[in-house]
């Protein structure tokens, strides 16, 4: 078996805080691909890396969260694949999430230009694509789980913790 690299990661960023379940939106700036568009933190992995290295690497990045500031590391085993005009190709991401210590705010990259800490349904009506609906709920049903997340929990260098 040949293993297959994705393209990009994605990584949502949530937190238990005082209302709950609030994840991370942030607004993709004017001059970028999908200007407007709210999202999770996504980018490229790059070549050699290590695909949950990059999803974290994008996370500091695009939000400044690092180590000290994240209480959890998770693969959300999905692998979304899409069409992409703009190289006029299928590419796929790998999705992950963080969880973040709930008193932790982002410092937001030059990429993006808002963000917005919400409850699920809130997140829900902002986002387009329909793979965000899913890992959206996919830490509602799974992460939220005390007895369902330890087995998508990985350590900060990218591995598996049960098992």
């Amino acid at each position: 078996m040949s293993p297959t690299r994705p393209d990009l990661v994605e990584c949502w960023v949530y937190r238990a805080g005082a209302r709950g379940l609030e994840i991370l939106l942030i607004h993709r700036a004017p001059g970028r691909i999908l200007p407007g568009l709210w999202q999770c933190v996504t980018g490229s992995v790059e070549p050699g890396e290590r695909v949950a290295a990059a999803a974290l690497r994008e996370v500091l990045e695009e939000t400044g969260y690092g180590p000290d500031a994240v209480e959890a590391f998770y693969d959300l085993d999905i692998v979304n694949q899409f069409h992409e005009p703009s190289v006029d190709a299928i590419l796929s991401a790998a999705v992950f999430a963080v969880r973040v210590r709930p008193t932790a705010e982002p410092a937001l990259s030059h990429e993006h230009d808002d963000m917005r800490w919400m409850d699920a349904a809130g997140a829900r009506a902002l986002v387009v694509w329909p793979a965000y609906d899913v890992a959206i709920g996919r830490i509602e049903s799974h992460l939220l789980d005390p007895e369902r997340a330890p087995w998508f929990e990985l350590s900060l260098d990218g591995r598996r913790i049960v098992g």
